[in-house]
């Protein structure tokens, strides 16, 4: 089977990469470098089986010489990490929404097979926890640029759903906070990936606010293996699942737990959001999945407990030197 991966050389899609490569398929990666890196995909370069595009979503003409060659897509590319999107909301809504906009319109003309990356920023600040699929949004105004990301991955939903009514079988699957090697060690799309960077460098650990806001972490390849089963099990067509463990933790203790794996001497420092974000920021306490749904159609579970996943990350952290 031929499959397309969007955002491929970023750092869920990479080892969505290596899982896919693994189970014998034939994969292609589109991604433009923007966040992602050869580095990650560099091990496949090599193989026949493999093929790197280094362009971007919004690049029709490439897209659909890819789509139409491709029987499965994963859409991951996106701009992820609230602080890129806060930096530059015009660009994350661009990308996230006419780059899914692409992908799906030459998904249904060739009639190609689907799964949507989404976001667990879709429920916004809810706080009907666990949160299921079918819940309630709750978001705050227009006003704030925090909230673009969350319309737009809902928008992508809504597009992917759209399709999934006129028979394209395409399926939503919405992460919740992966983590695991290959993190960007600036930290800008995980809070794991910053503490680990601050505690190996003997920095202070920022913790914004009062540090009791809480929130459930995914190992990577727990992420990767819901994704390939959206993709592949038949029942999960026209679908929204979420991906992720329903283990919470808040993240004053998250970052103890970090400072104890490492032993580093760091401090934990309180900071307010409008120091990392500007005045113009909102944030939620709460976000815990429900996980039936992916468990009854995908027999999907997160496996991976916290402890063994942040020891693994460690141990790529340092074979980095950060």
């Amino acid at each position: 089977m031929r499959v397309l991966v969007t955002g491929g050389a970023g750092f869920i899609g990479s080892h969505l990469v290596d899982a896919l490569m693994a189970q014998g398929y034939q994969v292609t990666v589109l991604d433009n470098l923007s966040v992602g890196t050869v580095a990650n995909i560099a091990h496949h370069l090599g193989s026949e089986r493999f093929r790197f595009i280094n362009d971007s979503i919004l690049n029709t003409t490439t897209l659909e010489r890819l789509v139409r060659r491709a029987d499965l897509i994963f859409h991951l590319a996106a701009v992820v990490g609230v602080k890129y999107v806060v930096e530059d909301p015009l660009n994350a809504i661009i990308v996230n929404v006419r780059g899914t906009e692409n992908v799906l319109e030459l998904a249904h003309k060739y009639w190609v097979r689907t799964v949507i990356a989404s976001s667990s920023e879709v429920y916004g600040k809810s706080t009907v926890v666990p949160l299921r699929e079918d819940g309630d949004r709750l978001l705050g105004p227009t006003t704030v640029p925090r909230w673009s990301y969350s319309d737009a991955k809902a928008i992508d939903e809504y597009f992917a759903l759209a399709y999934a009514r006129k028979g394209l079988p395409v399926t939503v699957v919405r992460y919740f906070n992966a983590y695991g090697p290959r993190l960007d060690p600036r930290g800008y799309g995980s809070v794991i990936a910053r503490f680990f960077t601050q505690a190996l460098r003997g920095e202070p650990l920022t913790v914004y606010e009062d540090g009791q806001q809480t929130r459930c972490f995914t190992y990577v390849a727990d992420t990767v293996r819901g994704t390939i089963l959206a993709g592949t099990v038949p029942e999960a067509a026209g679908e929204v699942f979420n991906i992720g463990s329903d283990r919470e933790i808040a993240i004053a203790d998250l970052a103890r737990k970090i400072l104890a794996l490492t032993g580093s001497p760091s401090e934990i420092v309180y900071v307010p959001y409008t120091s990392a974000y500007g005045p113009d920021f909102e944030e939620t306490r709460r976000r815990v999945p429900d996980v039936h749904r992916a468990r009854e159609i995908l027999g999907f579970e997160a496996e991976v407990p916290l402890e063994e996943g942040l020891r693994r990350t460690l141990e790529w952290f340092r074979s980095e030197n950060l």
